[in-house]
């Protein structure tokens, strides 16, 4: 969601901050700041909409010589998307940046205005630094002062203040939220993922919650748990796509097959991750995640049923937060995040901890929160994934849910040898299908133009096609504005198909290989009440409107992840012709880490 930068030292500031803010983009913005404090001095810029709005603010700025500089790139949480409320926040002498919401804002808020501070913004964030002001009138030193601060803050941050009080430091706390310290050849930097890092600092510091303090250019090598940062500079360019969402759904093929190395091999399936024994006793599997994720762990759902024969649950997130639910000692927890720092998800894998579950995390980012937390963990290796509307780490996260489902029964004994091995070939089968043909791309593209309109979108499937339609229609939500949603077609009679009529689009996931004729059933049933059909399956079918021919498969596996190209590609195609910023869709994050 929202992003941090920091640096303290010599260089041009105002550059680092904002090279900083563009590795942090892909998170998803609606305004954006920058402050520097030299020669007891604050400057602060601040700009809506794109970092280029901001760099024009700052073009004639100059920030060399020694300084501490903060910046932060804001999703609207509290307050609308403007200047005013956008980081950093200021008091009299003293500058804040702020990730994570504040809970008893409104109560500090009211409590610092009786005692005359004046509020400019609609933020919880500019309470914090605030409060820092008035705790440093009666307590006189900085860090004290700061200390004070975070005990009357409740909720999930992360934090950097500067002060003109002590300008050669920057102020760091951390409780829920990424942050991350580095050091360079040339200065101390803050930020709150890796990406802004690389390129500047060549040891880091991932703070654990709780952790707070102060830096100044001396301070770096008191820090515990310092580490290289080993991420390379090998950040995504579009190389000739049109949108880093295409780039992304074009590599898929390429990312499945790192998923799988060094872990499919003749008639097994092999995590060097999960320790001898990790598994022992488990009766029961919960999988725990939200959005892209979440639909992934309802696709893993039905093959660690079907495979490894355990009884899987599958939880959102957010919700089960609150449900007070029952844990058992012999039921393995499984959280899927793209970021490894979703804070729903998050805090749901600590209260599975808490009541003494095994837990094990399916993540993309090494290093993020989620991975440090879980008690073992499987990286996707999708790479760096910049489209928020998430593709590639779907694609992957699928694929370790099917490589731990034969993983679990080659322990439990509930598949022969033989039927692994047939599974693994149809794993390998199914990386080679997402590879694009550039035939159907086009003839995508063709068919988009007539999916512009209408009063929205079923998107319908049975089985493990269920959580692929959801998908589906979630690409195209997010990406396109329009309305869709996803059904398991079974469910068509129970009440949706009242909506059926000329202008209501139904995308039908029909494979060969897994209850074809119930499907057809079900589809045929929305086409005699004149919804318009779009086909998306092997078998010619004379109920659709529109036919999106696949290839014959194998299995229907294979089906499932040439199924899943097409409906990204045509939710890609879809909100291209009508003028959506497709890597960046509006309201939209790529990490969300607040609730």
């Amino acid at each position: 969601m929202c992003g941090i930068v920091g640096y303290i030292g010599s260089n041009e500031k105002k550059s680092i901050l904002l090279s900083g803010l563009k590795e942090l983009e892909y998170r998803g913005y609606d305004s954006a700041g920058i402050s520097v404090l030299k020669e007891g001095e604050l400057s602060v810029f601040k700009a809506v909409g794109k970092l280029s709005h901001l760099e024009n603010k700052c073009k004639d700025f100059e920030s060399c010589g020694f300084g501490v500089a903060i910046g932060h790139t804001r999703w609207a949480t509290h307050g609308k998307p403007t200047e005013i409320n956008a980081h950093p926040h200021m008091a009299e002498f003293s500058n804040v940046v702020h990730n994570g919401i504040i809970e008893n804002y409104q109560e500090l808020k009211k409590e610092l205005g009786e005692r005359g501070c004046r509020f400019v913004s609609q933020t919880d964030t500019e309470v914090i630094v605030h409060l820092f002001e008035e705790c440093l009138k009666e307590l006189f030193d900085p860090f004290e002062a700061f200390k004070a601060t975070l005990k009357r803050l409740k909720g999930a941050y992360a934090i950097l203040l500067i002060t003109k009080k002590s300008p050669d430091r920057i102020y760091y706390a951390k409780n829920g939220s990424p942050l991350i310290i580095g050091k360079g050849s040339d200065g101390v930097y803050f930020a709150s993922s890796d990406a802004p890092l690389i390129g500047y600092a060549h040891s880091v510091c991932y703070l654990q919650d709780g952790d707070l303090g102060y830096m100044d250019e001396k301070s770096f090598d008191q820090l515990p748990l310092i580490r290289p940062l080993s991420v390379n500079k090998l950040y995504a360019q579009k190389e000739g796509y049109r949108y880093f969402m295409e780039k992304e759904i074009y590599e898929q093929h390429k990312v499945l097959v790192e998923t799988m190395m060094g872990r499919v091999g003749g008639a097994e399936v092999h995590f060097e991750e999960i320790e001898a024994g990790f598994l022992e006793g488990i009766e029961e599997i919960t999988i725990c995640a939200c959005g892209t994720s979440y639909h992934a762990g309802l696709a893993g759902s039905y093959l660690l049923e079907r495979h490894a024969k355990l009884k899987t649950n599958v939880a959102i997130a957010s919700e089960f937060r609150y449900k007070e639910p029952i844990m058992r000692p012999s039921e393995l927890f499984v959280v899927i995040s793209q970021s490894g720092e979703t804070a729903d998800t998050l805090e749901a894998l600590k209260q599975a901890k808490r009541a003494g579950l095994k837990t094990l995390a399916i993540c993309n980012m090494d290093n993020s929160s989620i991975v440090r937390e879980a008690h073992c963990s499987i990286l996707t290796r999708a790479g760096i994934e910049k489209g928020v509307a998430s593709t590639k780490a779907f694609a992957t996260q699928v694929m370790v849910l099917w490589m731990l489902s034969l993983h679990i029964a080659k322990i439990r004994h509930t598949l022969l040898k033989e039927e692994i091995e047939g599974q693994i070939h149809s794993m390998v089968e199914s990386a080679k299908l997402t590879r694009v043909d550039e035939r159907l791309h086009e003839r995508l593209k063709k068919l988009s133009k007539r999916y512009l309109h209408g009063h929205g979108f079923f998107f319908i499937g049975r089985d493990i096609f269920y959580p692929l339609a959801l998908e589906g229609a979630l690409k195209l939500k997010e990406i396109s504005y329009l309305h869709a949603e996803g059904y398991p077609s079974g469910e068509m009679k129970h009440g949706p198909i009242a909506l059926a009529d000329s202008e209501l689009f139904t995308v039908a996931l029909m494979p060969k290989n897994l209850l074809y004729d119930k499907i057809k059933s079900n589809v045929e049933e929305l086409a005699a009440r004149d919804a318009t059909i779009c086909a998306i399956t092997p078998e010619p079918f004379e109920g659709a409107d529109d036919l999106v021919f696949t290839a014959a498969r194998e299995s229907y596996m294979e089906e499932f992840f040439e199924m899943m190209v097409v409906l990204q590609i045509l939710a890609l195609e879809i909100s291209v012709r009508l003028g959506n910023d497709v890597d960046m869709p509006r309201n939209l994050a790529k990490s969300v880490t607040v609730e």
